[in-house]
């Protein structure tokens, strides 16, 4: 069946109507057409307005926790460049301080491994930022399990190996 055919089947079949029905029949197509306009067009518009503060404000976090990254990264790039022996006393001194006696630093060349022992999660991620900081060195592997021996007053405790990279001589 081509178009001219079927647009006078409809033709035909609409004047076959009686005049209520074809208002009724109007009334339904215009309901349809405003509820089909209103799932497509109207309702997502409107939904993804309501969402539009809160991802704002979303993305305003981000931004502001990106920017405090950046400055976290001019700060480091501006102090003077670490030379490996004062890295080591840094670590050396940090580990002491920060980790107890759960850890041991042995140094090697331009690699320091640092093994673990019933180090308390919070000791452990403060000390890495602090060895970032101050002793220019990074994490390159780590091999933690957390430690069978967990006490409510220290937390989660950690065992295991990290190998920090130290600044070249």
């Amino acid at each position: 069946m081509n178009a001219a055919k079927l647009k006078a089947l409809i033709q035909e079949r609409w004047r076959a109507l009686a005049p209520r029905e074809q208002t009724l029949l109007a009334a339904a197509t215009a309901v349809v057409s405003l509820a089909l306009l209103w799932w497509v067009g109207v309702a997502p518009a409107l939904k993804i307005l309501g969402q539009a503060e809160a991802r704002q404000q979303s993305l305003d976090a981000q931004w502001q926790q990106m920017q405090a990254l950046e400055a976290q990264a001019r700060a480091l790039q501006a102090q003077p460049k670490a030379r490996q022996d004062e890295a080591v006393r840094a670590l050396e001194a940090s580990v002491k301080q920060n980790l107890g006696a759960g850890a041991q630093l042995t140094v090697s060349g331009e690699r320091a491994t640092l093994t673990l022992k019933g180090v308390p999660a919070s000791a452990l991620g403060a000390w890495l930022a602090q060895v970032r900081a101050n002793a220019r060195a990074l994490p390159t592997e780590a091999r933690l399990v957390r430690s069978p021996a967990t006490t409510p007053t220290t937390g989660v405790p950690w065992d295991g190996v990290l190998v920090l990279a130290l600044p070249p001589r």
